[in-house]
């Protein structure tokens, strides 16, 4: 009795280890003893279509095999991807990166003639940009949103609402009167070249 306990306890853990952790081979490395087999031959007089090969086997340079990366597991016997952390600390870097790099405005209009100016890269960075310029212009800012990218400026004794909106990377900025319909287009492109005129980056 204990000694069919024992075996099927002793079976039930490698089971659960698995041949993974045991080091067993399952064949994923074999395609490196492969070797080149002649081409196939016919018996004299036969008829046959000459065999192209749709995809032939490239030729490899044997000093290109012994610096190629290893990926095997520790025993070497199974084929094994490496982990991805040193990618995952490169892409944290990009996306750093990414967030400081911030695209040249360029004045645009949208399909109703409203003047825009339409900046790629990170919207916060491009907010903080967006603050400076209106404060290097002596605008007097009324009001400022918590909630999103939005200030509200006088000028010349008018309200306006300097709104950014962003689709991924691509950023709009805009002016809306008080009421949020667009600014009339002559002061929202006069507000927003000067914009364009002092940005800081």
């Amino acid at each position: 009795m204990q000694l069919r306990f024992g075996l099927t306890l002793a079976l039930s853990a490698f089971s659960l280890a698995g041949c993974s952790s045991m080091g067993i081979s399952n064949g994923s490395l074999d395609y490196k003893n492969t070797t080149t087999l002649e081409p196939v031959k016919y018996p004299e007089g036969s008829m046959v279509r000459p065999a192209t090969p749709l995809y032939p086997a490239p030729t490899i340079d044997p000093l290109a095999i012994e610096h190629a990366p290893k990926l095997e597991n520790k025993h070497g016997n199974r084929f094994v991807l490496p982990r991805p952390d040193k990618a995952q600390s490169n892409s944290a870097a990009d996306a750093q990166q990414d967030s400081t790099n911030i695209g040249r405005p360029q004045l645009v209009r949208d399909g109703n003639q409203n003047p825009l100016l339409k900046i790629d890269g990170n919207s916060a960075t491009i907010w903080q940009y967006t603050l400076a310029t209106l404060s290097s212009l002596n605008h007097s800012i009324v009001g400022q949103s918590k909630n999103r990218y939005e200030v509200t400026i006088k000028i010349d004794q008018q309200i306006y609402v300097l709104r950014l909106t962003s689709v991924g990377t691509s950023n709009n900025l805009a002016v809306f009167n008080a009421d949020n319909s667009f600014a009339d287009q002559e002061k929202a492109a006069e507000l927003l070249t000067q914009i364009y005129q002092n940005w800081p980056a």
